[in-house]
């Protein structure tokens, strides 16, 4: 459609074509940039633009959708949440929708059916394995480009890893295509909610009816909750696939990789309707909102967003497809209330115990000068910004430490590097780092320190990585480099290892200067990420291709030159878990979504390159850690599982009452297993049997939501524990004294020492 009169001529860098369409939260434009690449520019109506809750709700979805890349997803090319206007730019695809394809030509053929079933879930697979879930997976939001199938629309999407951010009366989503839990219990939506949305999809596009239409909104959304799908007119084996995807249960769903196998075997021809084969609806989708997206080739009409959705805006930069698979995958296991006490089983002071083992463990001191302290980390370092410089990030922050002695260097999503007294909770200094910067994806991830620096992941904007060193007394910057923002640093030696900003090379800087002393070039068609295992450097790559099987690459740097050996070819397999010796332990690649055990463990020498196969138990479910030689499994249900990381014999299993916990800190001399909870709730189990010592009352009222790329974490100055929950509570406690009340280092904070002088700006 051609532009109105009340249309602008250009948005950012990006001068306008035509009108793609219109919807309830905005307009979509074809535009194209000053080099001619042309894209499809989303632009929020201009009512939503004053509601900073809309606000805070797109740049959620700017962010969802620069976290997903793949061949079945339209990728984001350029945004800005903050402008009069938000806009967002994602890469233009020609096609029709699922919708407008039913409408002018019908039900899907057998080869069509195929290549659209195969495509999802691929595009599904990328998604999830970010921390995603799409939410509004429907016929307007495919489009049916020449090359396959293109998944958009993040409009309502969350990222699995954060808090629901719940509007009173509203249902986020379209009835037809929404999951049992979607409708009924929106906070405990994972990435199965999607596969049953793919299950109700593909009944639609080989029949062109939904399998739970009903005559109004209201009933269909009875009819997916309560009654079982109309399949009558899908045939085999079709109707076996879709009939898995569409259990009311998400546990009773195929996950990702399961499904893709049984999708791979559709015929590419054939008979996919038993009877007739149905007819299209006349508005083209089942879900009745009148848009339209994409452009055909003699259409021109495509549509904007509908509904929300919440993320959080991650600092935590991982490896976007080995590592990002662990959260997304490993936790996602349920989510909801959940009740860890009844009235009076705690003594009433809040730390229930069970006793120890005969064998007392051996004491640790505290450190001199130690108290027992709570302190609100994104409170404390942004007390000197004015409040309507806060990005509102929900509850969950990302926060991590690293600990140099009795001093903590703390960052995570909206605020900057703070370094804390381990032993007050005192903040001695808080860099600005992110003054005057866009808040839309800002934050600060502290990697390590190094001769009296401390690192740091810095994001000014949502689109700029920094590294920077940081005079660990002062704060004050001492360099500062622009870094991959899809990859880590590691520390090795006196240098330090990351990924150019355009990912065409692992750099290795001095870490006292930042000079390059030399750099590894990725080969073509791959995309590589630095990592370090036993002080040695690393490059992980993995293929930059659109095959099914997800093959990596394990390439060992020379420490003094760069030079690189090829390891190992890997396949289907995720980050090393760290190293054994000299063997690096390795899980592979499944979708613990739907409870998946890992098969077996790959123990990989790093010398040879030799792979052994250590099969595992049963138990071996959730997020894997090897801690101190020790290899852990913790699933989202509470359950703990210690596995002999040599022989894969499994020592103990014990399922605990707290959920949502987060990697393992291991106490020999204690003989006990610390964990810590979304929520700040210890957890203490007996080293050698699993048994249950004691647990804490919790710190915070938010939980976590159940996929994050950082953990709650745990970290121990002499005998004291220190812990950040998952809204960024940081808090120390004695562990003989779990139940002590902390001191009020907020209101310390205030007398304590001021903002660092940091100047920690390009």
């Amino acid at each position: 459609m051609p532009l109105s009169a009340g249309d602008p001529k250009s948005i950012g860098d990006y001068r306008l074509l035509d009108r793609l369409g219109s919807g309830g939260m905005g307009v979509v434009y074809l535009a194209h940039s000053a080099s001619g690449r042309q894209v499809a520019v989303k632009v929020v109506h201009a009512q939503f633009a004053e509601d900073e809750e809309f606000r805070t709700r797109f740049r959620q979805e700017v962010a969802a959708a620069r976290r997903v890349s793949g061949a079945f997803t339209a990728p984001v090319v350029d945004a800005d949440p903050d402008a009069e206007r938000p806009w967002m730019a994602t890469l233009y695809v020609p096609g029709s929708t699922l919708s407008e394809r039913l409408t002018e030509h019908g039900p899907l053929n057998a080869a069509e059916l195929r290549q659209l079933a195969l495509g999802l879930a691929e595009a599904l697979h990328d998604i999830h394995r970010v921390g995603v879930v799409h939410r509004d997976l429907k016929p307007a939001n495919v489009l049916m480009a020449e090359d396959g199938p293109r998944v958009i629309d993040f409009g309502i999407s969350r990222a699995a890893d954060n808090q629901v951010l719940t509007v009173t009366g509203r249902v986020m989503g379209t009835p037809p295509f929404m999951s049992p839990e979607q409708l009924s219990r929106p906070r405990e939506v994972t990435g199965a909610s999607d596969v049953f949305s793919l299950g109700t999809l593909l009944v639609y596009a080989a029949t062109g009816k939904g399998p739970f239409d009903g005559e109004s909104p209201y009933l269909t959304a009875y009819q997916v909750v309560h009654e079982p799908p109309t399949l009558d007119e899908v045939a085999p084996p079709l109707h076996g696939i879709v009939e898995r995807c569409l259990a009311k249960s998400p546990d009773d769903r195929p996950g990702i990789g399961e499904l893709l196998r049984m999708l791979d075997e559709l015929p590419s021809k054939g008979d996919v309707r038993t009877v007739g084969g149905g007819s299209a609806k006349k508005n083209g989708s089942a879900d009745g909102d009148g848009k339209k997206k994409g452009k055909g080739k003699g259409e021109g009409k495509a549509g904007a967003d509908q509904g929300t959705w919440p993320t959080w805006s991650g600092v935590r930069r991982r490896r976007p497809v080995l590592a990002a698979i662990v959260a997304a995958g490993a936790l996602a296991l349920g989510g909801g209330a959940f009740a860890l006490y009844t009235p009076g089983d705690d003594g009433g002071d809040g730390v229930r115990t069970s006793g120890h083992p005969a064998d007392a463990p051996r004491e640790i001191p505290l450190p001199q000068g130690w108290r027992p302290w709570q302190l609100p980390l994104p409170e404390a370092a942004n007390s000197g910004r004015a409040a309507g410089e806060l990005a509102d990030f929900g509850s969950e922050v990302g926060a991590s430490c690293v600990r140099q002695e009795t001093k903590l260097y703390c960052g995570g999503t909206g605020f900057p590097t703070t370094r804390v007294d381990a032993l007050t909770g005192l903040v001695d200094w808080t860099t600005d780092a992110l003054a005057n910067s866009s808040l839309s994806g800002t934050g600060s991830e502290p990697i390590g320190m190094r001769g009296g620096l401390v690192f740091v992941h810095d994001s000014p904007s949502d689109t700029t990585l920094r590294l920077l060193a940081l005079d660990a007394e002062s704060g004050d910057k001492k360099w500062a480099r622009e870094v991959s923002s899809s990859t880590d640093s590691a520390l090795f030696d006196s240098l330090i290892l990351s990924s150019a900003s355009d990912d065409r090379s692992l750099i290795a800087r001095d870490a006292a200067t930042g000079e390059t002393r030399w750099a590894y070039q990725v080969p073509q068609g791959r995309q590589c990420g630095a990592i370090v295992y036993g002080n040695a450097p690393y490059g992980l790559c993995w293929d930059d291709n659109e095959e099914e099987v997800l093959w990596s690459t394990l390439v060992r740097l020379d420490k003094r030159d760069g030079s690189a050996t090829e390891l190992a070819r890997l396949k289907d397999t995720q980050d090393g878990l760290g190293v054994d010796g000299d063997d690096l332990l390795i899980l592979p690649l499944v979708s613990n979504a739907d409870g998946d055990r890992y098969p077996y463990l790959l123990r990989l020498d790093t010398r040879t390159g030799k792979q052994r196969r250590v099969p595992l138990p049963d138990a071996a479910q959730g997020t894997g850690a090897l801690v101190d030689g020790r290899l852990f499994f913790v699933q989202e249900s509470g359950r703990v599982t210690a596995v002999d990381a040599d022989s894969g014999k499994q020592l103990w299993s014990r399922q605990t009452t707290v959920e949502r916990l987060g990697r393992p800190m291991v106490s020999a001399a204690e003989d006990t297993v610390y964990l810590c909870s979304g929520s700040g709730r210890l957890l203490a189990l007996h080293l050698r049997t699993g048994e249950e010592l004691w647990q804490s009352a919790p710190r915070s009222e938010y939980s976590g939501s159940g996929i994050s790329p950082v953990l709650p974490q745990l970290l121990r100055v002499g005998g004291a524990i220190v812990a950040v929950s998952s809204d960024g509570t940081l808090f120390s406690v004695d562990p003989r004294h779990p139940e002590a009340k902390p001191a009020d280092s907020a209101k310390a904070t205030k007398s304590a020492a001021p903002t660092a002088s940091t100047t920690a700006r390009p």
